[in-house]
């Protein structure tokens, strides 16, 4: 599923369960369970040897990842990635960092963002319109959860560049019903971000919805910034 949203030079690897017989984890790895509920086990597990499984078909052996600043993975030297994970879906994306700049996904239950103003927390006025107009068109995507998820995959692509937070008021989303795709439009202080010598105003990506699931993917190759003026 996920494999079908990125490009060549990016390898992935997902699973829709939890094994009963859950692979062995790192010691690294293991001491961030020490009082984890079987829940949180089991995803953190499965996720990471869709991890490993992505890396392996890199060329690359085992080895731990742990969360770094603000929970982002770490990956071995040279690597750049992504994982996520929901109820009843794990997966990763990994890619060799000379190849791509940075991968993020992200992958949610194909249902309505929860009342109480979480809808407008997560969505910005720019948003409402098109997402009334696909609501009422196409009734089997939960747009709103769409945009969540969109914004996640924003974030976990924004931030290995910036080491900077990104709230969800500060992306535009905007969803091709037709091609699968997504661009997000950053609002940041200083949109024209440089990062190594190219500017970063936003993301292209690309969605799914199947199986009960919404996953999005945000790939950058290496030259795939605009240059800066």
């Amino acid at each position: 599923m996920i494999g079908a949203l990125l490009p060549a030079g990016v390898e992935s690897a997902e699973s829709f369960h939890d094994p009963e017989d859950p692979p062995a984890l790192f010691p690294e790895e293991e001491a961030l369970l020490a009082n984890a509920v079987d829940k949180r086990r089991r995803e953190f597990t499965t996720v990471r040897a869709c991890a490993r499984t992505a890396l392996g078909r890199l060329g690359l052996a085992p080895s731990p990842i742990v969360p770094g600043q603000r929970g982002a993975p770490q990956w071995p030297a040279g690597v750049i990635g992504s994982m996520t994970h929901c109820a009843g879906y794990r997966a990763a994306a990994v890619a060799h960092a000379a190849d791509m700049l940075t991968i993020g996904l992200d992958a949610e239950p194909n249902q309505p963002l929860p009342n109480g103003g979480v809808r407008e927390l997560v969505t910005r006025p720019e948003e409402h319109g098109w997402l009334a107009r696909l609501a009422a068109e196409r009734p089997g995507v939960c747009w709103d959860r769409l945009v969540f998820s969109a914004k996640e995959s924003v974030y976990k692509a924004w931030f290995p560049l910036t080491h900077r937070w990104l709230d969800f008021e500060d992306a535009v989303i905007e969803v091709d019903a037709v091609a699968g795709t997504f661009t997000a439009r950053l609002l940041t202080p200083d949109p024209l971000l440089e990062v190594t010598g190219n500017r970063l105003s936003g993301f292209s990506g690309r969605w799914l919805a199947r199986d009960g699931l919404i996953v999005t993917a945000i790939a950058v190759p290496r030259d795939g910034l605009p240059a800066a003026a």
